[in-house]
């Protein structure tokens, strides 16, 4: 299985992130990663805000409304990612503390 940070490097090399890869990275989420992945799914979740990396599964999301461009879907696009970010802070913050693999913040 592909790690977190290998798949989050393919996307923002190719700016894309697949509906496969992205059940990926959840799968590894809610099992095995270690701080680095941990990093690189931070690295991923601002890179989709920013609008570096499209996700197929917005796309397909968007295109199946015609609304998707008004500011309510905006809004719940918003209250989506900050429930996956919410998510994902709580499995960090669950995560067992080894002092010898700790994130650097600002490296």
């Amino acid at each position: 299985m592909a790690l977190i940070k290998e798949i989050v490097q393919q996307a923002l090399t190719t700016g894309y992130l697949s509906v496969v890869a992205e059940e990926k990275v959840r799968s590894q989420l809610q099992s095995n990663y270690d701080s680095e992945d941990l990093d690189a799914w931070i690295i991923l979740q601002r890179a989709i805000v920013a609008g570096d990396i499209k996700q197929e599964s917005r796309r397909k999301k968007a295109s199946l409304s015609p609304k998707a461009k008004d500011t309510s879907s905006s809004i719940k696009l918003a209250y989506q990612m900050a429930a996956e970010i919410a998510y994902a802070a709580a499995v960090a913050l669950t995560m067992t503390k080894n002092t010898h693999d700790q994130p650097s913040l600002g490296a």
